[in-house]
């Protein structure tokens, strides 16, 4: 040995108990077996050498010494000695063999021999042909019977098939321990395991024949399903089959019905019951129809007629994975002809999607609380999650593309990779995460040849398991951590997977509907409300035709987003909006994967589309925000906070003025675009919709002043005069619509010592030049700020000094410039200035004792002339949203005679806000709760109609904007926008009329006395 301490040098080679590993080291068997003469000589060294690298290194010391005392002195010494001291392929497997399992250690124990089996280089890639020849032999069936049946019976036969079952056995376990890279190698373990199985079970049934002279009357088929069926199999497990028979000609089905269930009974015997040899594993058929109530075997017709009639959704789950094992084949042809197109055609039950994922949590729900956390099969971020999902999906997508109809859940997973139902990554990141789960289960079960799927707690036990999945030195701690992540990876996997709400969707569709069969498409087109089925197929040939990976998403895509674009108001209008948001998008990374994966982006995004003009072109125009639908919090206002530090950002990184103003633009296109998404999606209130138009509308004239006032200060004369912009109208009472102008006034005050003159020439130029920097054509839309409301409108200077301003109002103002500053609010520019205008205009539309009796004349005056000379020609007064009969003007002016007669009074009704005035005359009593309420309830309706009226037609602004259409398609899709029930157009007609009604009375009574 080395000059290492012996203690120590165990210690580092691995042992857990050294001591004993001393004690083994000095027997005198394993000393012959291995050529040495002490422990210290060199044999025994290389053996240390090579037990470094087993999962077990004390295990594989105990087993080689009972194998030594078993050889030592007999006819195998000298080929197990060869085996355990020649360095080589056979000495590594033969030491890997023990180290992982003592059973299989056992094994060699009783029958020494099959140590010559290791030499096999390749045992996982024997055909299975060969394997399935090597155990009939085994039972004594010549290489040419055409019906197998043993010659060697009994318990001879039984044990002889078994021991040639743990041979080949052991050979797999051989060159899987060995391996360096587990997760690679575990495919091809897995399928090398269950045609070890499917050998084992025809040479059952062979033995089963012997067993019963009559067997010629029965054809028997033996199905494996579950991990048989899907050739990955473990290494201990339930081997689940069902029994098909047909009778053999000249005999009846009942005779053979009789015989084969004899057969199968004999079958499950041979494998399972007590013996000399160790049981295999349980053949379990409880998956058959009616379960183990149900006859053990049936006639392909019996089969068919039970799952036409009787069977449940999980049923055929089951047979996803059905595979001919044993027995006959033509039979077993002959059920999967009949039970495939039923296969593939259960999602098309009512319910199946919701039953399959029901009965995962059902399976989730009944794993023990104890187990819950060490569970790799059952448990959350388990072996069943993995499969689960990987069935539904090939259920449910199968019955139209029988590429990805594998049995197998690797090959699944890569077939629905490669047809686009699984983003390539999280194919990879599932299979990489299932073939790890599956190699720790592997090992699990080989240490003892006992089914178990519950990570050990054990320190020892994760120590050697760790050793075998090849993590050390890391030790045991990161193979728990590992595992933890694994499961955390999978469940958010199946979680994103096996709940998407494409599933039941693309359920609920015929094969045909699926498929996009021309001819069927074409009449579910027409069916489902689109008015030009033709124009639609052609939409749909250009996102689908061709083989890319593009088309393969879009045709899985497109079948449900048709039925959701015709839940929609204009479904062709929906359709031909996908297409140009596709157009633009198709090609990046993220756009369809995201429809596909997502919870519920396509349905919100077919949902746009299909009923709003105004956000599909906003979508289109930039399609970027198409990730907003996958996110609540993306959909939520900014704020004024928020976009003042966007603001400011930009500008700060900003060279150019018109480019700065251009990208502020666009900020406040952006904003428009997320609350237009939102508000259709009723995500959020009218209100709130109105405050978050006017958060841009603020933030983007803050900073459109900021560039004025920037390049102002760097001109040749410097700062001249400090400068703010009031906000009025809709904009002050922060009420902004989709289509709204920014009604402002601008005002400044000259810095000291400054010529008035200049100063006012300067503050001119400024206010120009944000109403050129915003209203200006371009790529981004115009904000148009409008400063009509200015004292003596458009004729009066564009900016007024603050002194000026308070001189006019003080000396010239008229009723209706008192009435326009109640919405007067600072919004950019100098704080300290815009608070003195505020405080300076207070009396003005406030007045001390409230609006004299001649000014409440003039503002009446004012309003009925107004109704009478504003309103359109030929518009009908009771349909104009803002002019009309209890209208938006009703309403607001209503608001602002109490804010006038009684705002010195009454603090609250110090607001620019018309629901805010409402609510504070309600609560001071200057106006009834009902009358209220009926007021609130009317501006209200308005408001939402005017946004939902530029929502449905995509036009910002223009009359037409403020009419109740009478078309009733437009009507309908008004309805729809504010959430009503389809053909809801009448009752909204209906609703609004009434409304108005209701609340010109209270106008009558309140506003005009």
């Amino acid at each position: 040995m080395s000059r290492v301490s012996p203690f120590a040098r165990l210690v580092r080679v691995g042992f857990v108990e050294p001591g004993r590993a001393t004690t083994l080291l000095q027997e005198a068997g394993l000393l012959a077996l291995l050529g040495a003469d002490a422990p210290t000589d060199a044999p025994v060294d290389a053996l240390l050498d090579a037990l470094a690298g087993v999962a077990s290194p004390d295990e594989a010391l105990v087993a080689l010494t009972r194998i030594a005392s078993a050889v030592v002195g007999t006819a195998h010494e000298d080929l197990v000695r060869e085996a355990a001291t020649r360095p080589g392929p056979v000495r590594d497997r033969l030491l890997a063999v023990l180290g992982g399992s003592t059973a299989l250690g056992d094994h060699l124990v009783r029958h020494p021999e099959d140590v010559a089996a290791l030499a096999d280089d390749d045992p996982l890639g024997t055909p299975d042909t060969v394997v399935r020849a090597e155990l009939l032999r085994a039972v004594g069936v010549p290489d040419d019977a055409e019906v197998p049946v043993a010659t060697l019976t009994g318990t001879a036969g039984v044990d002889a098939m078994r021991r040639a079952y743990r041979r080949r056995l052991m050979m797999v376990a051989g060159a899987d321990l060995v391996g360096t890279e587990p997760l690679s190698l575990l495919p091809g373990v897995a399928a090398a395991l269950a045609d070890l199985a499917s050998a084992a079970l025809e040479a059952a049934l062979a033995l089963a024949r012997a067993e019963h002279p009559d067997h010629a009357a029965a054809r028997l088929a033996v199905m494996g399903l579950g991990k048989t069926g899907g050739r990955e199999l473990n290494y201990v497990s339930d081997v689940d089959v069902i029994h098909v028979v047909e009778p053999a000609e000249g005999h009846e089905e009942a005779e053979a019905v009789v015989v084969g269930a004899r057969l199968a009974t004999a079958l499950a015997r041979a494998c399972s019951v007590a013996s000399t040899e160790p049981a295999l594993w349980p053949v379990d058929a409880a998956l058959r129809p009616e379960g183990k109530q149900g006859p053990l075997v049936r006639t392909v017709a019996s089969h068919r007629a039970y799952y036409e009639r009787w069977s449940k959704t999980w049923e055929f789950q089951a047979l996803l994975k059905a595979r001919h094992v044993a027995g006959d084949v033509e039979v077993a042809q002959q059920y999967l002809a009949a039970m495939g197109p039923m296969v593939w055609s259960a999602v098309e039950r009512e319910n199946f999607v919701e039953d399959s994922q029901a009965m995962r949590r059902r399976v989730e729900d009944n794993v023990p609380a104890a187990e819950a956390d060490r569970q790799l099969k059952l448990g959350v971020g388990g072996l069943r999650d993995v499969e689960f999902t990987v069935q539904l999906l090939q259920l449910v997508h199968g019955r139209a593309d029988e590429t990805i109809r594998s049995p197998n859940t690797l090959r699944a997973i890569a077939a629905l990779s490669a047809g686009g139902y699984v983003a390539r990554e999280d194919a990879a990141r599932l299979a990489v995460c299932y073939r790890l789960l599956r190699a720790m289960e592997h090992r699990l079960q080989l240490h003892r040849l006992r089914r178990t799927h519950l990570l050990p707690t054990a320190e020892p036990e994760l120590r050697r398991l760790a050793r075998a999945m090849r993590l050390e030195p890391a030790g045991h701690e990161a193979l728990v951590e590992r595992w933890r992540a694994v499961r955390r990876e999978v469940r958010d996997l199946h979680e994103e997977l096996f709940y998407r709400p494409l599933l039941p969707a693309t359920a609920h569709l015929t094969r045909e509907e699926a498929s996009l069969a021309p001819d069927a498409a074409r009449a579910r087109l027409a069916a489902i409300g689109y008015r030009d089925p033709a124009g639609a197929m052609r939409h749909i040939a250009a996102l689908t035709e061709g083989v890319t990976r593009r088309a393969a998403i879009q045709r899985q895509l497109l079948p449900v987003l048709l039925g959701w674009f015709a839940e929609g108001s204009d479904p062709d209008a929906g359709l031909l909006a996908f297409r140009r948001v596709s157009d633009e998008l198709g090609t990046t990374h993220w756009y369809l994967k995201l429809l596909r994966d997502s919870g519920v982006a396509a349905n919100r995004l077919a949902c746009v589309l299909s009923t709003s003009r105004y956000a599909a072109d906003a979508l289109a125009r930039s399609p970027e925000s198409v990730t907003w639908l996958d996110s609540d919090a993306e959909l939520e206002p900014r704020g004024v906070a928020r976009l003042a530090a966007e603001v400011d950002a930009l500008l700060t990184r900003a060279s150019d003025a018109k480019a700065a103003a251009t990208l502020l633009r666009a900020l406040r296109r952006r904003e428009l675009a997320r609350t237009a998404v939102a508000q259709v999606l009723r995500r959020t209130t009218s209100r709130a919709s109105q405050e978050a138009l006017t958060a841009a509308a603020d933030v983007v004239l803050a900073g459109v002043l900021r560039i004025a006032e920037h390049e102002a200060r760097t001109g040749p004369d410097g700062a001249l005069t400090r400068f703010a912009v009031i906000a009025m109208g809709r904009l002050g009472g922060q009420e902004l619509g989709y289509g709204s102008d920014a009604d402002v006034l601008f005002v400044h005050d000259p810095l000291p010592d400054v010529d008035p003159a200049a100063a006012q020439a300067q503050a001119v130029s400024i206010a120009m030049r944000v109403r050129a920097l915003l209203g200006e054509m371009g790529p981004e839309p115009a904000l148009e700020v409008d400063a009509d409301l200015r004292p003596e409108g458009r004729n009066g200077p564009l900016v007024r000094t603050l002194a000026a301003y308070g001189e006019y109002y003080e000396r010239w103002s008229a009723p209706w410039e008192s009435q326009a500053l109640l919405r007067a609010r600072p919004v950019a520019g100098d704080g300290d200035l815009a608070e003195r205008f505020v405080a300076m205009v207070d009396p003005v539309r406030y007045p001390a004792g409230g609006a004299d009796p001649a000014v409440q004349r003039e503002v009446r005056r004012l309003k009925a002339r107004m109704e009478a000379e504003r309103l359109p020609r030929g518009v009908d007064p009771a349909r104009h949203l803002k002019l009309g009969r209890g209208g938006l003007s009703d309403v607001e002016w209503t608001a602002q005679m109490l804010q006038l007669r009684h705002g010195h009074e009454v603090p609250g009704l110090r607001t620019t806000s018309t629901l805010d005035a409402l609510t504070a005359a309600q609560q001071a009593g200057l106006l009834a709760e009902e009358d209220g309420d009926t007021l609130r309830e009317a501006w209200t309706l308005c408001s939402q109609l005017r946004d939902v009226v530029v929502l449905w037609t995509g036009r910002a602004g223009g009359p037409s904007g403020d009419v109740l259409p009478h078309d009733r398609r437009a009507l309908a899709g008004l309805a729809r926008l504010l959430g009503m029930p389809p053909g809801s157009g009448g009752e909204l007609e209906e609703h609004y009329l009434r409304s108005g009604r209701r609340a010109r009375a209270v106008v009558e009574r309140v506003f005009y006395g």
